[in-house]
């Protein structure tokens, strides 16, 4: 028999969204401990594992969003160096099968589009589907009725995902709340398995990834980074020769420039 392969998903989202909560219910038991991703930069990221009881077995990446549409100086090179990480860190296990957005039952926001482009367009270029997990509905007669309500607004802010699991991932519910956190495991599972094929290769981002990645996510930073700081990243955190740094500097000077 086969060996099982891992399977990796990326789940991220703002602070409260329920993330931690989210990585739980999918495991069936409390692995993911609710900490504050306002102490950690955009981008850091933590592992789990979890493994279905039909043996299917998951590594999943709990990353760090952001928590305004738009990024400092400052963390936009704390952004380089944690994706450079991250892509690095996936590609050696096979690469990224999925991407799980985290968001809290609400209104639809600029922050949400923010961390839609950061992640989905981006860091995996387009090229890994996407699933939109919404929490904190409970207290809807019907989970999946937000998803109606609000589809149209998703759109409007260029939302889009290959499907959607609308849960309450609370684990204190109780009463017919508590049979709606129940239902949520199986809605966010089969999510999981029907968008993360077990046949279809992970992505490892192309040659040029970093350089597209870095000119992209310039879009959102307040302000123009300067040459040199880029440079110093590369070089420092992301241990790139200065030759190959210089260059990828200069062709995101030059894209911001036309």
């Amino acid at each position: 028999m086969a060996p099982v392969s891992t399977r990796n998903v990326v789940i991220f989202g703002e602070t409260g969204a329920g993330k931690s909560s989210v990585i739980n219910l999918l495991a069936g038991q409390e692995i993911a401990h609710i900490s504050p991703d306002s102490h950690r930069c955009t981008l850091h990221w933590t592992e789990y594992q979890i493994t279905f009881e039909d043996g299917s077995r998951y590594k999943v990446f709990d990353t760090v969003g952001l928590e305004e549409p738009r990024l400092q100086t400052g963390e936009y090179l704390s952004a380089i160096s944690n994706a450079y990480g991250l892509i690095n860190t996936l590609k050696e296990r096979g690469g990224v099968n999925l991407l799980l957005f985290c968001i809290r039952g609400g209104r639809v926001t600029s922050t949400m589009q923010s961390n839609y482009r950061l992640f989905f367009e981006f860091l995996c270029e387009e090229k890994v589907p996407l699933a939109l997990v919404v929490t904190n509905l409970e207290r809807e007669t019907r989970m999946e009725d937000w998803y109606t309500r609000n589809v149209s607004f998703l759109e409007k802010y260029n939302i889009r995902s290959a499907g959607h699991a609308c849960i309450t991932a609370a684990n204190s519910l109780d009463g017919r709340h508590r049979d709606k956190y129940e239902e949520s495991r199986g809605i966010l599972r089969r999510v999981v398995e029907v968008h993360c094929n077990a046949s279809m290769e992970g992505w490892t981002g192309g040659q040029s990834w970093l350089t597209s990645f870095i000119s992209k996510l310039v879009e959102l930073v307040v302000g123009r980074p300067k040459k040199t700081d880029i440079i110093g990243v590369l070089t420092k955190r992301c241990g790139m020769a200065k030759e190959v740094a210089q260059q990828v500097a200069q062709h995101i000077k030059y894209e911001n420039q036309s």
